[in-house]
């Protein structure tokens, strides 16, 4: 199964993919990094995003999307842009999950990944990326998707 994780920071969605596969997980080399929106007021621009977010989870047969969850309220919410930017993904015929930052430190403390992080090759940026879709995995092998 291959899973995109996805890390919304104001307008701007990080991605990782992760896949597991005969008990292993991989690391598939993508072409993005991350994706941008540069001014969100704009229908043009929601709509150029989900088109090439999309394509690239087609491109690359992801099974399933899993989304960093943002505060809605409060000093820690998420910009308005990010908000967008989560409809416009969940706007897809794939599945579509959102985990909370404290489910993720939760998860991976009790299963931490068993690479280094940077032995892996990822952009530093894309770590919190790399850890909802970890996280989604280990959720989905033990059951607990």
């Amino acid at each position: 199964m291959k899973i995109c994780g996805v890390e919304l920071k104001g307008g701007e969605a990080i991605i990782s993919m992760l896949t597991y596969e005969g008990e292993t997980f991989n690391v598939p080399a993508c072409r993005k990094v991350s994706f941008s929106v540069s001014n969100s007021n704009e229908t043009e621009s929601i709509r150029e995003f989900h088109f090439a977010f999309h394509k690239l989870m087609e491109d690359y047969k992801v099974d399933q999307i899993v989304i960093i969850e943002r505060e809605q309220k409060g000093k820690l919410a998420g910009s308005a842009t990010s908000f967008k930017l989560e409809a416009a993904i969940q706007l897809t015929e794939l599945p579509v999950n959102l985990i909370s930052p404290v489910a993720i430190k939760e998860q991976l403390k009790r299963n931490p990944p068993q690479v280094d992080f940077e032995s892996l090759d990822l952009k530093r940026v894309q770590q919190n990326a790399f850890d909802v879709a970890y996280v989604q995995h280990n959720r989905i092998i033990f059951g607990k998707a």
